[in-house]
């Protein structure tokens, strides 16, 4: 096994929804059903397709006693990460920088 650093994999809450539902034994079907959404709405979060917005997250915390402020910091973080690794802004970004430092000479 090698000791490289691997990159930062960022999660989405969708994948803490999905562990949070197991350990507790519900199933997305159930738990759609008891939370008023679609299950197609349910299963598109928790495999990261669609994001945990906010009033979803005040849905979660009256659901699942999680602060909904979790549930939005970590869609945040994921939503910044997301950013950072798409190319198009990679390079805009260093433009940006490039452009930005010049001003300041």
């Amino acid at each position: 096994m090698s000791n490289e650093l691997r990159p930062y994999v960022p999660t989405h809450p969708g994948n803490v929804l999905k562990d949070e539902l197991q350990a507790r034994g519900i199933s997305q079907k159930r738990f759609a059903e008891i939370i008023s959404i679609s299950y197609t709405m349910l299963n598109e979060i928790i495999n990261g397709k669609r994001p945990v917005s906010a009033e979803m997250a005040l849905i979660l915390e009256a659901a699942l006693g999680i602060n909904a402020s979790l549930w939005n910091n970590m869609q945040s973080r994921y939503n910044l990460e997301m950013a950072r690794r798409n190319k198009d802004n990679t390079s805009k970004l260093e433009t940006i920088k490039r452009l930005c430092s010049l001003m300041a000479l």
